[in-house]
């Protein structure tokens, strides 16, 4: 390992995040009573100018109305993006109103480590103020080119920055890549041509101790593509995946949670090499295969994992 370390960001169990359009109050109930892990309530693309704030009461009244963690959800605000002039009411209303109240902020289409810089500058400020005792996180869409060319600068920019989501909708009109569905995959190439921005984001989250969550998939009556395009997320490391739709929580749900049997290997994994430092081992045997520190820190991962949802 290198000498420089990043601190991992605080560890939140986020293998569904619910979106709920913050002008549409009849459906925060039912999210609270979803089994979504996360829920962000949105100020941005799911709300049409009109109904801005408007949707920026519904969400001040819903915070501190619901009592979103006492069902176990992390909540969220996305708020406006930084080029528009909703951003810094949405930012100091919500946070001077509602700040105990929020976990994090989700900052869309950040593009420059200036753009984290100046929602953390707010929070500081606002925090301090209000002398909120609720230090609230924040979370970056990366979804324009700009944001994937900046995204190791992006991700160095707060020690309150927690988590980097892929916003394919945004970043496929910023490429101007062809699309069929969002999210889905186009049949004119010959694979997966979100796999280069995902795993940019997962290794940059990675390398900095940040959460990685892939985006939403358009279809929600396509679950079996769900799915796929989750496991693919799931096999290079992100850890949850947006829901646009009710259905798809227990899809996001299910292919992040470790089945039972890799956990109970995890726990052997830990077990035998455990025995074997007793014995002065570096490593050992299980099942016909070497393991060895990587391995443990492999399984390490999954039994963490599987920690935070029997937590919940």
């Amino acid at each position: 390992m290198s000498h420089k370390f990043y601190k991992s960001a605080r560890s939140r169990l986020q293998r569904s995040e619910l979106a709920v359009p913050g002008s549409s109050p009849k459906m925060f109930e039912k999210a609270l009573n979803s089994s979504a892990d996360y829920i962000f309530l949105d100020l941005e693309d799911a709300v049409s100018p009109n109904d801005k704030i408007a949707a920026r009461a519904n969400v001040i009244k819903a915070l501190n109305e619901i009592k979103w963690r006492e069902k176990g959800k992390t909540i969220s605000v996305r708020i406006n993006s930084l080029d528009t002039h909703y951003m810094y009411s949405d930012l100091v209303e919500i946070v001077e109103q509602a700040g105990e109240n929020v976990d994090t902020i989700l900052v869309p289409k950040a593009g420059t480590a200036s753009d984290v810089y100046m929602v953390d500058c707010l929070l500081t400020q606002i925090e301090t103020n209000k002398k909120l005792k609720n230090k609230i996180g924040i979370e970056c869409l990366i979804e324009t080119a700009l944001g994937m060319s900046n995204i190791k600068e992006i991700a160095k920019s707060s020690e309150r920055l927690e988590a980097l989501h892929f916003g394919v909708a945004d970043y496929a009109a910023s490429l101007r890549a062809r699309t069929v569905v969002i999210g889905g995959l186009n049949p004119d190439y010959p694979g997966d041509q979100w796999h280069h921005g995902l795993s940019e984001l997962v290794m940059t989250c990675r390398a900095y101790g940040l959460r990685a969550i892939d985006g939403p998939f358009g279809d929600f009556n396509d679950p079996d593509a769900y799915i796929a395009a989750a496991k693919r997320g799931a096999a290079i490391g992100i850890e949850g995946k947006w829901a646009i739709h009710p259905s798809q929580i227990e899809l996001a749900n299910k292919v992040f949670s470790p089945p039972e049997a890799e956990v109970n290997k995890a726990k052997r994994i830990l077990e035998e090499l455990e025995k074997a430092a007793k014995e002065g081992k570096g490593a050992a045997q299980l099942d016909g295969r070497m393991i060895d520190a990587a391995s443990a820190r492999m399984a390490e991962n999954i039994v963490n994992i599987d920690k935070l949802i029997n937590n919940k």
